[in-house]
């Protein structure tokens, strides 16, 4: 996944852990957690703890965790992945919080129901975690399979949307 030269960072606290933040010109372009699986490289990435974007994505996201917000309204980017990628990406906003949707309904969403393993593959590189929500995407039996940022913090995230 390459990234503007342009990117600026910042990382906060939140109560799943750090997460860095990024942006690209006026766009959100990236949401991690620390030691989160497919992390890109960012050590070209200047501090931008005074940007909007990020800051608007800061405060969003403290909203989200105390229950006090339930959509996010920020610019996003998703023009560093694949067009395959952006497609997943794209599906996964459509999923309504407090759903869940298995692989093979983002497979089948997407038109392509045969790609379930490619589609897994997407959705894990998502570099947009809790925003562009694939932590509500389960196994097709229900189980809760992979998250790159961790499966406490997936059970953690469906916890918060469904309000128990």
């Amino acid at each position: 996944m390459k990234f503007a030269a342009s990117t600026v960072q910042t990382s906060f606290d939140s109560p799943l852990g750090r997460i860095l933040v990024a942006a690209s010109d006026d766009k959100l372009v990236g949401l991690w957690f620390d030691s989160q699986r497919h992390l890109p490289d960012t050590s070209s990435w200047i501090d931008g703890s005074h940007h909007p974007v990020l800051q608007q994505a800061q405060r969003q996201l403290s909203e989200y965790f105390t229950g006090h917000r339930t959509t996010f309204e920020l610019p996003l980017d998703l023009s560093n992945g694949t067009l395959f990628q952006q497609k997943v990406w794209q599906t996964l906003l459509k999923i309504p919080r407090g759903a869940t949707w298995s692989y093979g309904a983002v497979s089948a969403a997407i038109g392509k129901p045969a790609a379930v393993r490619a589609v897994g593959g997407a959705i894990g590189r998502n570099p947009l975690g809790i925003v562009v929500p694939c932590h509500r995407v389960i196994g097709a039996n229900g189980s809760l399979t992979g998250y790159a940022g961790g499966l406490d913090r997936k059970v953690a995230l469906l916890k918060l949307e469904s309000g128990h």
